[in-house]
């Protein structure tokens, strides 16, 4: 189910593109809570995930990139490669759904203490808050308030290109969030993602953040990236 939000901000998406073509919302069929609750596959060294990455205004392909679990243990390492950008910073969770270096968002971001990837409960109209801080990866001298609602919707079965999987749809908000960049006076983040417990990752990811500084409204926020992550192949 789409909140109102989604609707405003694919609107101005549309207006901020102009005849460009945006990418498509996903689109899902809505199912039943699964009994008994599935649980996410579990963590192996070798498993991989291959994620076509592409710009939402215009449809451009931004990259294509590789994550792949290379160590397990008190902490599941997944290594990642763009074929443009090349080695990525590593993502580490710890224990397996808890995220404690993520690299999702710019500049990578390394917390304090470790805050949930996913739902903790796999299930319709879940929700929790979660705060903690964060260092800029490569940069420990400082420290930064995050803040995540993570909310999950429903169940859905959903087809990408690497298939057809039974998934849950939720959403990690990020307002008021502080940034590194001493110019910004606000920010926020949203994220909007289907996660296969079958893959034991997101089959797709819809992520996008905005900001402003002194003197701008929200109005005229300015954009980070949107991006969505689509799942290609998986092993």
């Amino acid at each position: 189910m789409m909140t109102a939000r989604h609707i405003v901000y694919l609107i101005m998406s549309v207006l901020l593109t102009g005849c460009i073509s945006s990418q498509p919302f996903p689109n899902g069929v809505v199912e039943a809570q699964p009994t008994p609750t599935p649980s996410i596959r579990a963590p192996k060294v070798g498993q991989e995930w291959v994620y076509r990455v592409r710009n939402v205004f215009n449809q451009e392909i931004v990259d294509t990139v590789t994550e792949k679990v290379v160590s397990v243990g008190e902490q599941i390492r997944i290594s990642r490669v763009g074929i443009k950008a090349g080695p990525l910073p590593d993502e580490i969770q710890s224990p397996w759904g808890f995220v404690i270096q993520d690299p999702h968002w710019s500049p990578p971001q390394k917390f304090t203490s470790a805050i949930p990837i996913w739902p903790e409960q796999l299930k319709a109209n879940w929700n929790g808050f979660y705060r903690t801080r964060y260092q800029v990866l490569g940069h420990p001298d400082g420290s930064f308030y995050w803040g995540v609602n993570v909310n999950s919707y429903q169940w859905e079965r959903i087809s990408v290109t690497a298939g057809e999987f039974l998934t849950l749809k939720y959403q990690n908000e990020m307002p008021y969030f502080e940034s590194q960049d001493v110019f910004r006076v606000a920010n926020y983040r949203e994220d909007l993602l289907w996660l296969s417990p079958e893959v034991g990752r997101w089959v797709i990811r819809r992520s996008y953040g905005r900001y402003i500084t002194p003197g701008v409204y929200w109005a005229n926020a300015y954009w980070e990236d949107y991006l969505e992550w689509e799942l290609i192949s998986w092993k």
